[in-house]
């Protein structure tokens, strides 16, 4: 769980970032799930852009594609959503150090 001094550090980090992903007409698809489970291994801090005409409703949508990929849902502002997701695997001067508590 991240303390909010982390989510804010982290919303200042994703505030130039362009969205990765794009969920449109197709709505939630395996494929999505797997796109943005792919781009959190990467990069671990990404941007996901709901479409307007997906019909998807976009708290719920958010809070699903985070729980689905195991990441944690940093922010929702209009039809963009930023998540994180550590990934140890990358060299230690690749990740995101977050700061203490």
């Amino acid at each position: 769980m991240l303390t909010t001094r982390q989510k804010q550090f982290l919303k200042g980090l994703a505030h130039h970032l362009k969205p990765l992903v794009q969920i449109g007409k197709e709505a939630m698809t395996p494929g999505v799930i797997e796109t943005v489970t792919a781009e959190l291994l990467n990069h671990e801090l990404i941007k996901v852009k709901i479409g307007n005409n997906s019909g998807l409703e976009k708290h719920a949508t958010s809070r699903e594609v985070a729980d689905l990929t195991q990441s944690c849902l940093i922010q929702l502002s209009g039809k963009l959503f930023v998540l994180y997701r550590p990934n140890p695997d990358k060299p230690r001067d690749k990740r995101i150090t977050l700061p203490k508590g």
